[in-house]
Parts: C-alpha cells; structure tokens; sequence
C-alpha cells in the first residue's frame, strides 16, 4: 500500500486568473491535500488576497458594464475552494515576506509559514507624473472595484471622458465609457493605436473603425494635466500640444507595472525595468519562492502581459511543485485576437521584420470597410507574422504555419477574390484547433482514431475542444471530415441520431406527403427519441418555408414553439451575456426622421448599446427577453416590422443611392432593394441570406459579395449568385445579364426556392453551388432553361410565400399565448409548461431555475446559469434526447446536459446544478 506524503505547506500570494490557475492545474495532478490523495507530493494551500472577492475573469471585464455580475465572470466556486481544503484568506494582503523563516506576515498581522510560496501578484495601472492625476473623476480600469467606480460616478451626471492610453486596455476602456453613455476621446502618445501589434496601416483601419463609433482619436500626443472645477472634480484635460478637451471623466489606462514590491523589499532579484527576476521553472533567486504571470520577468527579460503566458508559467510551476518533468518556460507566443469596439484585431509572429532583412508584404486593404490585411513573408517565403484589422477570420489558419511555408499563395488567405483557402488538410499536426482548451490538430486525429469517432459531439466528449467559446467548431468538424476520409469510414448518413434523412430528403418527404408537425414527422421517419437541438430546429425551418402550402400557422404556434432554437423562440438574436439584439427591418436603408427618432427613444429608454450594422440596419443591443415585446409595441407603432435578425432568412439588401442621387448610377437601386427586400422577407431557408443592388459597375453596395447580387447596366440588371462576404469570401457569379425587372424577379423567386429544396442543413448559398454537381452550369439549366421543368412550380411556390406574409413580431404581440413565454413561470404552474420547451423561474436568492416538461409529464429543474458563459440562458434551450438520456442544449454553444443529473454530456468535468421540485416555492418572487 502506498503511504500518501505528509502535505506541506504553499502559499499563494495573489488569487487572480494566473495564481487560479496555478491551483487547478495542481488538483489535476492530484497535488493538492485533499481525501483520496496519495503518492505525488501533496501541499496544503493558503492563498493570501488583497482583493476581497476570489478570482474573476479579467479579459472579460468589460462585461461588467453591460450587465455581467461578479457571479458571472467568477473563476472559482466555493465547492472548489472546500474540496481540496484551500484556506482563501480574502482582503488580507500579504505585507512582507522573510525568506529565513520562511514566512509572510499580512497587513492583519498574520503570519503564514511556507515551504514553497508562489508570487501571482500581477501588475497595477500606470498612471503617469500630471497634475491632477489623483483628481476626483480621475480613475484606473483594472479590478471589478474599478469598474464599480468609474459606473457609479458616471451615472452621476458625467457627459464625457477621456481614455489616457490607446493600447488594448485603453480601447477596451473606451468601449466601457461608450456602453456608459459618455461622449469619449482616446489620446495616445504614440502616433498610432495599438502600436505593439499592429503597424501604420492596420492602425488606420482600426482608427477609421472606431471613429466611426463616434470616439475621437487623438494621437502622437500626451496628457499635460488634469484642470479641475471649483469643487475639485475634473473640468477639462490640456494635451502636451496645448489642446484642452472638455471632460468629466479621465481614465488612465496608458500601461501597467509588475508588482514587485515584496520581492524587493525581502531582496529577491528583480529585472531593470520591474518584474521578479525567474529561471526557466519560473523560480526566483530564492529557490524556496516562484513567480508567475505579469509580476515576473522571464529567462529572456520580458515581463508578459497576456494571460496565456501566466498560464503556461502556472503549469511550469505546477509540474516543479509535484516532481515533474514538463516544459521549462523560456519564452510564449504573444500573438492575439480579440475584438476591439467592434472591431477585430489579430496579430502573429512578428509582423514588423525590417525590408531591409528581405522580407515581403503581402497586402489588402479596403478602407471602405476598415479591413486590412498583411503577411509579412521572409526571403525562403516562410510566414514570418502577420496583421488582420476588420476581418480575422483567416487568423486560425494562418497562425498555425508561423514559421512555416503556407500550404497555398499567400493572396489566398488575404484578398476576398483570391480563391479557396487550403482545408484542415494542410495544417500541420502541432496546429492549435481549439485555443480555449489548447487542443491540437494531432490531438484530434488521435481521438479520432482512437475513439472511433464520428462526430463533434464525441470530439467534443474526449477532446474538450469546442466546450469553450465555440468558435472552433467549424475547425473541428473540418479535421473530422479529413480523418474521416482518409481512413475511409463513412460519415453517419442524417441530420443526427434521430434521422436516417438528410435536410434535402426532410423537406421532400414533409412537402409531398404533407407532413404538418414534428411528431408525426419522427413517428412516421424517425428512428426513435425526442429529437435534438439538430434536428428539431431544422424540421421547424422546414415547416416554416412550407407553411403556406401545408396550412401551417406562425413558427411560435403550438407544437412549433418547441422546435425553435433561442433566437427564434424570442425573434431575436441572443448575445453572449444571454440578452438579445432588436434589428429592425429597413428595406433598403431608408428609413424616415420620425422612425430614427423612434429608436433613439427606444434605446435610450431601455439603456440598448445602437450601432449602424454593415446592412445598412440600426441594431440595438441588450435587451432582456422580457423587455422585447415592450420594445417592439413602440417599434411596430412607429412604422418598423421585424428584421429577422435572429432567423435562417433574408437579413437585408443593401443598396447604394443609385440613378436617384448618383451621377453614375443607371439604376434605380434603392427602389430595387427595397421591392426586394419586401417580396423575400420572412422566407425561411437552410442558412441566412444576403442581398445587394449597385446602381452601376462602381459597385457601392458590394452586390457580388452577397448570396443575391444586382448590378445595374444601360440595357437592365445583371443577376449574381453565391456570394459570400465572411471569412471564406467568394465573389458571386453572373447568373443572367441585362434583365428587365420582372424577368430578375422571376429569376430569383427560382433561385431562391430551389436553393430552399436543396441545399443542406445550415449550409449557405457559396458553399452549395460549389457542392451541387455542375456547379454555375447545372443552376443556368435549371434555372433558365427549365431543364428539370419545375420553374413554373418554384415561381407559384414563392407567390404562396408572398401572398402569406405576415410580420412574426406582429402576430405575437397579437396573441396573449406567445407573449406569455418571454416571462418567467411560477414554480407551481406545471401546467403552464408546454412539452418538449423550457421556462425560466425565479429563485428565492436571486438566481433562476430552468424547468422543463417532457412529452410524457416528467418535469426537471435545473439552475438557468450556464457553466460556460454565466448567462443565464439555459431555459432557452432546446430539449431533446440523446442516446436514450433527456437533455438541453445550451442555447449559446450547444453543448447538452443531463437534465435528470446535471452532467454536460460533452465536458464531463462540467455540470448544472439540479434542483428538488419538492423544496422549491410554489409562487413567483
């Protein structure tokens, strides 16, 4: 029997994202003393806090001020905590260290003995040497108390602000003062933003971008001082030129500094410029004491201010404390990608190699839409780094083969029109695939292999890539794909486990045999259970398109409520932080004064973050599911019906001023978007759709970049299809030229419905014509030529969709059945529960449950929060089943729970809380 050795003593000073880190990654060692624990070297963990709450997601603080709570940015739980026995000593901060006695003493007089002590300390804010720094309305962006701060004395009449600093943190800091409603201004010292990832021309872009915000950029210049009122509280900033900008609010956010000071003073070794001097175990000069994240300075003299970094350095420490051989830590990759106000930013490798090394830019820039692009390449064409502003959809391909010769022309990955991007196939095995979880192209293949895997779900299960944000999904099913044929193993046949049929062979069965509703669909061609959130989203779609000719009512009426996903069951888009956006259709960009006027009131009503969207829309961001049929009465009542935003349909066609007002134009182009817009609008379709009309070849309006593109000419219109703009771009292709308007109509209405009975399961208009054998050919035969003679039938179906119109949020707010599920439900009502959807009910703390009826009664509860966003969301969900088990898919990243346990049946290590319907109240709070 192994002897289990006697705990010792660590100390932790510092509880955020890196020192948090560092205790998981000990617990999965089985390091940390806890029952059951034997053999590995085990420590008994006291982490002393100078905060007073634990460890919260800094990256994501911003969150704070559109709503996120503490709760949710928190990267601890008290069963965490409790678990493994760690004594979290919180708003104590340590004071001094005595490396002799091996000992910190805190600000309350306590004294902790270690035998190993860790430095998770991080950095403060720079607030530069000016007069009135200290100021009241002078404030650092760095902690939630910052934030708590900086919100309350906004909200105390504060008009404007002035960001100190135009680096990440300083936009970041921006975009808080703009969600608070402040006029803002960003002043940079260095002559452009961001001047540590991006260059001259991604900074433009990015300027132009966030100009367009209504922020004024300021740069090349500094801040002088502070001038303040009579009452002391800041007036107005003096720049270093002389300027003055009125203010109310200063942020500095121009930097930040390692915090070093205990190290100092009990004489362990620090860098020049700041930072506890580490080897490459992350040990300082005292080989009892270690130092991770932004408080060290590395083996090659850097102090990084990222989080991956400290978290690299947690698991270095980790490996030393438990006996290890791991990785040393010599030195981390800092390229990044975030958005930024809106706009996204994404650098790699090093994009800044002097010309006179030999390297080679390779460039796109459209500074119509703020995208710039650029790959630096070395002499050998290997890719040495590279710059992505406005659009980083290409940034995961392009990472990965860093150093590397790119499988493809550089142009590929760069210019929309440079042709298809090279697949999973030619990434390289160490390729990172999932950057939440650090899983690799290698490790997926392995899984694959090992596991039989066939599925994401399984690549999900035995991976957790893809449990995090979710963005990586598409890459993952990409490598599946690969694995899966070259090994020669058949991808399943069907949407899911529920259907043998493919969404093509859905829609044929349900349109000849007049198949009205889900159940007699999966009785009758199913192949058992509930169905899924595959599945049943995709019959509903189905449904809908068909409604006219089936008989079949609004896509919220009886049973079809609960085959819609969140957006749909809401109409409108869900967000991140589980409030939804509210986009109004504007057919053709025009809109009236008194409609503008109208959203104004809304959104400043109901406190909604507006943007102008690329669609020419006004979105307006933030709203609860229970505001939103408020929302629309005042919206419907000033003229707007639903954009459909949130559906697999027309979003919008956009339209250049054309013939009215341009002095190039040759068409009519708003009044063609317009009739556009309005003859396709509700018609629900396998992906979202995309329209564009140009009034000449000038192509303002980007018709070509869209799934329906128009350009105007002398004898007509010249009709495109397949376009796409996001991040594999294809220009469209010319389907028919010089058109009169009736015969484009005609056209399209073809176009569209056959499009609607062929295509595949969430699979746009670009991909399918690639897909579809004949490509550009077969759609001309079809479509012009009537070679299948079913033209007449897809020109009547469209007549049946226009003819049957209705705007969804018109007849809800019309129906007092539909209004009631955007409220919470009462404990008790069970009745209330419709089969197959969720509810979300109050709880007496303050927190929600999420109850679910399923088809044969049995009800469920569980917590409505969910574990990998803090939203709270899950009741959105939709139920199905999965191998038998009862589950809900997360609305957000659809990953399923065990609705009788608890268990995420993709993360095993994750779970919701479940409650007894038994001690829960019968009433609403």
């Amino acid at each position: 029997m192994v002897q289990p050795q006697p705990a010792q003593n660590l100390v932790l000073i510092g509880h955020g994202m890196v020192g948090h880190r560092l205790l998981e990654a000990l617990a999965e060692r089985g390091a940390l003393d806890a029952p059951g624990t034997s053999g590995a070297p085990r420590w008994r963990v006291t982490v002393i806090a100078e905060e007073d709450i634990p460890a919260y997601d800094r990256v994501h603080l911003s969150s704070a001020f559109t709503g996120a709570t503490q709760q949710q940015l928190s990267l601890c739980d008290a069963e965490f905590i409790d678990r493994y026995g760690i004594d979290l000593r919180l708003g104590d901060p340590a004071e001094a260290i005595d490396p002799a006695g091996r000992t910190v003493t805190t600000t309350s007089g306590a004294v902790v003995p270690y035998d190993a002590l860790v430095l998770a300390t991080g950095s403060y804010p720079f607030v530069p040497p000016i007069p009135g720094a200290d100021a009241t309305g002078c404030f650092t962006y760095r902690t939630l108390y910052d934030v708590e701060q900086l919100t309350r004395y906004a909200g105390e009449g504060a008009r404007r602000g002035v960001v100190i600093g135009g680096g990440l943190l300083g936009l970041e800091a921006a975009g808080a003062l703009r969600t608070l409603g402040l006029t803002t201004h960003v002043v940079e010292f260095a002559p452009r933003l961001m001047p540590l990832q991006v260059d001259d021309g991604g900074a433009a872009a990015l300027r132009a971008t966030i100009e367009s915000m209504g922020v004024t950029v300021h740069t090349g210049v500094g801040a002088h001082e502070v001038e303040l009122d009579e009452a002391g509280r800041v007036r107005e900033l003096r720049l270093s030129d002389g300027r003055r900008i009125e203010t109310d609010v200063v942020v500095f956010s121009a930097g930040v500094r390692p915090r070093d000071r205990l190290a100092r003073e009990c004489g362990l070794a620090v860098g020049d410029r700041g930072g506890v001097a580490v080897d490459a175990y992350c040990r300082t000069t005292d080989p009892y004491v270690y130092a991770v994240g932004e408080c060290a300075q590395t083996v090659d003299g850097r102090v990084y201010g990222l989080v991956a970094p400290g978290y690299q350095m947690a698991e270095t420490v980790a490996e030393r404390l438990t006996g290890g051989s791991g990785p040393t830590f010599t030195g981390a990759d800092t390229s990044t990608r975030l958005k930024l106000m809106g706009a996204d930013v994404a650098s790699f490798g090093d994009p800044f190699a002097a010309s006179d090394t030999g390297a080679v830019e390779v460039l796109f820039s459209d500074a119509r839409e703020g995208v710039y692009k650029k790959l630096l390449l070395g002499p050998d064409g290997r890719l040495l780094g590279g710059i992505l502003v406005g659009d980083a959809g290409a940034y995961g391909s392009l990472k990965p083969h860093t150093g590397r010769q790119l499988p493809g022309p550089a142009e590929v990955f760069v210019a929309p029109s440079g042709g298809e991007a090279p697949g999973a196939d030619a990434l390289p095995d160490e390729a990172v695939v999932c950057s939440c979880h650090n899983v690799t192209k290698a490790q997926v293949r392995d899984a694959v292999a090992e596991h039989g895997l066939t599925d994401v779900a399984g690549v999900k299960r035995c991976t957790k890539a893809g449990t995090g944000c979710g963005g990586c999904v598409g890459s993952l099913q990409a490598v599946l794909d690969v694995e899966l044929a070259s090994s020669g193993v058949t991808k399943p046949r069907g949407l899911c486990e529920h259907f043998a049929l493919s969404r093509a062979e859905i829609y044929a069965v349900v349109k000849a045999q007049h198949i009205v509703s889900f159940a007699e669909l999966i009785e009758r061609h199913g192949l058992g259970g509930d169905g899924c959130a595959v599945c049943k989203p995709v019959v509903g779609n189905v449904l809908a398109t068909l409604a006219p000719e089936l008989g079949i009512g609004h896509v919220l009426d009886g049973e079809q409520a609960t085959l819609q996903d969140s957006n749909d069951l809401f109409l409108a888009n869900l967000q991140k932080d589980g409030t939804y956006s509210v986009v109004p259709r504007v057919p053709g960009g025009e809109v009236t004064p008194e409609q503008v006027i109208a959203v104004g009131e809304v959104a400043r009503d109901y406190g909604l973050y507006t943007k102008i969207t690329g669609a020419q829309r006004i979105g307006l961001f933030g709203a609860r599911a229970d505001q939103l049929p408020d929302i629309w009465r005042r919206l419907g009542a000033a003229g707007f019906e639903s954009g459909q935003a949130y559906g697999k349909s027309l979003r919008a066609v956009k339209s250049c001023v054309g013939a009215r007002f341009c002095r190039f134009g040759q068409g009519d182009s708003i009044r063609l978007a317009i009739d556009l817009e309005l003859r396709y609008r509700g018609l629900r379709t396998p992906h979202k759709f995309k329209g564009g009309v140009s009034g000449c070849l000038r192509e303002c309006a980007e018709a070509r970049g869209k799934d329906i593109g128009v350009i105007a000419t002398a004898g007509g219109w010249n009709l495109y299809v397949c376009g796409n703009g996001g991040a594999r771009p294809r220009h469209a292709d010319l389907l028919a030229s010089d058109l009169s308007t009736a015969e484009l109509f005609r056209t399209v209405d073809r176009f569209l419905m056959y499009y609607v009975r062929t295509a595949e399961r969430l699979e746009r208009t670009a991909a399918w014509i690639e897909r579809i054998d004949g490509g550009l050919g077969h759609l001309k035969d079809v479509l012009l030529e009537d070679s299948l003679g079913i033209c007449a039938e897809l020109e009547a179906q469209m007549e049946r969709h226009v003819a049957a119109y209705r705007d969804e949020w018109g007849a809800v707010l019309a129906d007092p059945a539909a209004l009631d599920r955007f409220g919470h439900v009462d404990f008790g009502a069970h009745d209330a529960l419709e089969p197959g959807r969720g509810r979300p009910a109050r709880l007496p703390d303050g927190g929600e449950a999420a109850l679910f009826k399923s088809r044969t009664g049995e009800v469920y509860a569980v917590s409505n929060r969910d574990p990998f966003s803090g939203a709270d969301v899950i009741a959105g969900g939709i139920m199905g089943s999965r191998d038998g088990v009862p589950v809900v898919a997360s609305p957000l990243h659809k990953q399923e729970f065990d609705l009788r346990t608890g268990q995420c049946l993709d993360d095993p290590d994750v779970s919701l809380p479940v409650l007894d319907l038994a001690d829960l109240p019968a009433t609403r709070f």
